[in-house]
This record gives structure tokens, C-alpha cells and sequence, in this order.
């Protein structure tokens, strides 16, 4: 019983040593990763991954060694992404699937045809998401719906597959990629959206509590990126402490590798905005996002 808590405590400190490591310094801790091709014998399935932060993390984990599973609308993206990483990095797999997540059907499809494919998936990211949202009461229904249900309906079927293949393999690890807005109610342009995250945040949670509570081997990590610009937004006006989509990858990829349970990235400052945007009066947030 003594040697059990023992080693209890320090797979702890390891586990916590690694996590700062990951989120202080993320390009070190992927260097690391990278010499010891972490990834090897391992396949990561995203979603959304023709652009933005799925392409980024596709990128950085196909350099980590792992064998990927890609699916987006965009089949041309694919095909070139799928060309460009292979030819990089010719020792792992890297396999396309054309998916429109508002195909519930269709996610359930692509995923299981990629789980057949590889044999097992060992991690899925639930990226694809749009931000397309408007002032509540401004006759802009439509654009609100469809941006909850992309972000949090079509999202709720990507994790019921994705848990799935899981439970079958009795193995897998969940990503989320929620955002800084779910951590409060926001004005203007951001209700439905930072509503949509903040419920696939609680949704992940949920899993996560289950996953305690059955004791199965399965982990779920809920990612809150701050400001990166990336293509989808690059029109968009500078916004605080915003980073560039190398930065902003290579810092959720890392709390990904680490297997945090939550991260705010980049975590500097967002671990710290995170804080503060829940405690503070709704009236100071309202003035600040």
C-alpha cells in the first residue's frame, strides 16, 4: 500500500513538472517531444483540419511522428496538406476524409471508416467550429442557430463517435477545443458563440467526470485558446495579447501532449485573464472582451 502512494506521488510531480513545462515553455517541451518522436505508432484524428488551427496542429503532430486522420469540407486543402506531409515526413500515414460537420450522420461515417483504416484512432481533436455569430435580438437568428449547432451540436456527435471508438479500444484521449469566451456570458458578437463553447467545455467535463466515475482508461482535455490570428480571422482588428498561429498551435499542441485536463493557451497571460474574467463584475467583462 506504501509503494502504490509512493508511486502515486510521483508519476503526480512528473505529471505536474511536465504540464508546466508544456505550458512556460511549449517550443522546448515540443523540441523534446520531436527528438523522441513521441508520436510514433500513434494516430490523432481533427477535424476542421483544412486551415487554421486544425492545419497548424495537423502540422505539428505529424513532426511529432504521429500518423493522422484529417477530415474538412475543403477535399483540395486536404489533398495538398496530405502531399505536403508526407512528402516531409515519410515514415508515418496520413490519410483524408471529406466531412461537413453539420452531417451528423456523416461524422459518425468518417470517423469509424478512419478507425477501420488505421485500426485504432489513439486520439481525437474536436476542432471544426465557426465564429460567425451576431447581437442577440438584431433579426440574426439564423447566423446564431447555425453557429450553435456547428459548435456545440455537431461537436456533441463528433464526441459521441469519438467516445465510441474509445470504448470499444478501451484507450483514447478527447480533445476539446473550446475557447476564452466560454469562461463568461460576453456582449455583442459573442453570446451564441462564447454560449456554444461554453457548453462543449461542460459537456467535456461531463465526460471527464464519467470517465472517473466507470474508472476506464480514456482521457478528455478541454482547450481555451485566447487571440490567434489564423486565415479565418485575418481581417479582423488587433485584438489583446494576440498571438500568430505558430504560437498559438505550438502552445496547444504542447498542453495537448502534456494531457492536461484544462488549459488556457497561450498560458501566458490567458491562464491569468481566465482568472480574472470569472471572478470579475459582469459589468467590468461586458467593457473589457
Amino acid at each position: 500500500m506504501q509503494n502504490k502512494l509512493i508511486n502515486l506521488v510521483v508519476k503526480s510531480a512528473n505529471q505536474s513538472k511536465k504540464q508546466i513545462l508544456s505550458a512556460v515553455q511549449p517550443s522546448r517541451y515540443l523540441q523534446d517531444l520531436n527528438k523522441k518522436q513521441a508520436g510514433q505508432n500513434k494516430t490523432v484524428l481533427i477535424t476542421g483540419a483544412s486551415s487554421g488551427l486544425g492545419e497548424g496542429m495537423a502540422r505539428l503532430f505529424a513532426k511529432l511522428g504521429y500518423n493522422l486522420a484529417i477530415c474538412a469540407r475543403r477535399v483540395d486543402r486536404l489533398e495538398c496538406l496530405q502531399s505536403e506531409l508526407t512528402a516531409a515526413y515519410p515514415n508515418i500515414r496520413v490519410e483524408y476524409q471529406t466531412l461537413d460537420v453539420s452531417d451528423y450522420d456523416a461524422i459518425f461515417d468518417v470517423f469509424n471508416a478512419f478507425a477501420e483504416k488505421f485500426g485504432s484512432i489513439d486520439r481525437v481533436v474536436v476542432n471544426a467550429g465557426i465564429g460567425d455569430s451576431r447581437r442577440i435580438g438584431k433579426g440574426r437568428f439564423d447566423t446564431n442557430r447555425r453557429t450553435v449547432e456547428i459548435n456545440f451540436i455537431s461537436a456533441l456527435a463528433q464526441c459521441e463517435a469519438a467516445m465510441s471508438i474509445f470504448r470499444a479500444q478501451n484507450s483514447g484521449h478527447l480533445v476539446v477545443i473550446s475557447s476564452m469566451s466560454a469562461m463568461r456570458g460576453m456582449p455583442k458578437h459573442l453570446t451564441a458563440y462564447g454560449a456554444s463553447k461554453a457548453g462543449l467545455a461542460h459537456l467535456a467535463e461531463g465526460i471527464r467526470s464519467d470517465m472517473l466515475l466507470t474508472k476506464l482508461p480514456i482521457k478528455v482535455s478541454t482547450i481555451y485558446p485566447g487571440y490567434i490570428r489564423t486565415e479565418i480571422n485575418e481581417n479582423a482588428k488587433p485584438l489583446p495579447f494576440e498571438v500568430d498561429a505558430d504560437t498559438g498551435t505550438k502552445a496547444i499542441v504542447a498542453a495537448i501532449e502534456a494531457g492536461v485536463e484544462e488549459a488556457c493557451v497561450p498560458s501566458l497571460p490567458w491562464s491569468f485573464v481566465g482568472q480574472a474574467l470569472k471572478h470579475l463584475p459582469l459589468k467590468v467583462v461586458s467593457t473589457v472582451s
